[in-house]
């Protein structure tokens, strides 16, 4: 499989590092305003081509996925490209900016009968799989809440500080918590109440509290401006289930309702973790299907919807770039 990756931005080295590594996927083309970034990764990770434009990657008839490593703000407008240019696309999360832009471009992927998938990472990591085992076996009970975070310190990021590169928390790392606490519990949420601190004009800290059907309970909080230890904990009637690092877990241990450690699991060895998103792409081309079942398209919308409710209710409007 041939991948095109526009920008070569941090975001753009790590999945380069990661196709390089993988069998059967070819680093193809990196595209990029900046020549000399998009030649500096090409030099590093082996792609055949360089380029200036998406323009130049949509022509390109051997291109079988683009991977779209820009900031959010931009995300619908050069998906929206490439579908109509007929390419199969992987989006670099949040999604878009807001439900309404990935409803648009998700209809048009349906319409055209092409593969578009939102990249967030854990929806298709193999501790996912782990962690629903767990659950399943009735070794912790019935699950009644949970508990996570997700920060760091990224006050050298110019756009996470930026209103109109879709800055702020929330979209950054809350969109990880939200997705986290629907892969755990599914179900309708009944009731949100979240709060927020603003820097620069954009949400630096967050807390969420979700209550789902069943009166099940997600406490969370993300942020922009602290180190947090990206700790999860998923709490039933007979244990608990502790998780190092939300973002990409590192082990998964299960305490018992005496709060002894029963039993522990280690995900197996990953070139970075963003291989999982590639593989279920090359399984859905291969199957000549629009969507991957580890991220359907619907709950895509559903946090997108639930992201654009939180920002509501604090009033703060991110401008959409068309």
């Amino acid at each position: 499989m041939k991948i095109a990756v526009l920008g070569a931005g941090a975001i753009a080295h790590k999945m380069s590092n990661t196709i390089s590594q993988m069998e059967n996927v070819e680093p193809y083309i990196i595209a990029d305003t900046v020549a000399e970034k998009a030649q500096s990764l090409a030099d590093q990770y082996g792609y055949t081509k360089v380029c200036g434009s998406v323009d130049e990657i949509v022509a390109d008839d051997a291109v079988d996925l683009v991977y779209i490593a820009l900031p959010h703000s931009l995300h619908y407008k050069f998906t929206k490209i490439c579908l109509e240019g007929g390419k199969n696309v992987l989006c670099e999360k949040s999604f878009t900016v807001n439900a309404d832009q990935a409803r648009e471009i998700l209809a048009l992927a349906e319409e055209k009968k092409l593969l578009l998938q939102e990249a967030i990472w854990t929806r298709y990591m193999p501790s996912r799989k782990i962690i629903d085992d767990v659950i399943a076996s009735g070794v912790i009970g019935e699950v009644t809440s949970l508990t996570a975070n997700l920060g760091y310190e990224l006050s050298a990021v110019p756009r996470i500080w930026d209103v109109n590169f879709a800055g702020g928390a929330l979209l950054d790392c809350g969109v990880y918590l939200v997705h986290f606490a629907r892969m755990i519990f599914g179900g309708n949420i009944t009731d949100i109440k979240t709060s927020a601190v603003f820097r620069n004009g954009v949400d630096m800290c967050d807390n969420i509290t979700m209550i789902f059907d069943d009166s099940k309970m997600a406490t969370m909080q993300s942020n922009v401006y602290a180190a947090q230890n990206r700790s999860a904990a998923i709490f039933g009637t007979k244990g608990y289930i502790e998780i190092t690092n939300i973002n990409n877990p590192e082990k998964i241990t299960v305490f018992n309702d005496q709060y002894e450690e029963t039993a522990s699991y280690l995900p197996p060895k990953q070139i970075t973790g963003y291989e999982y998103e590639v593989l279920a792409c090359m399984r859905a081309l291969k199957n000549h299907e629009i969507e991957c079942q580890e991220a359907p398209h619907a709950e895509t919308i559903r946090v997108m919807e639930i992201m654009d409710d939180i920002r509501k209710s604090w009033g703060y409007e991110i401008p959409v770039i068309k």
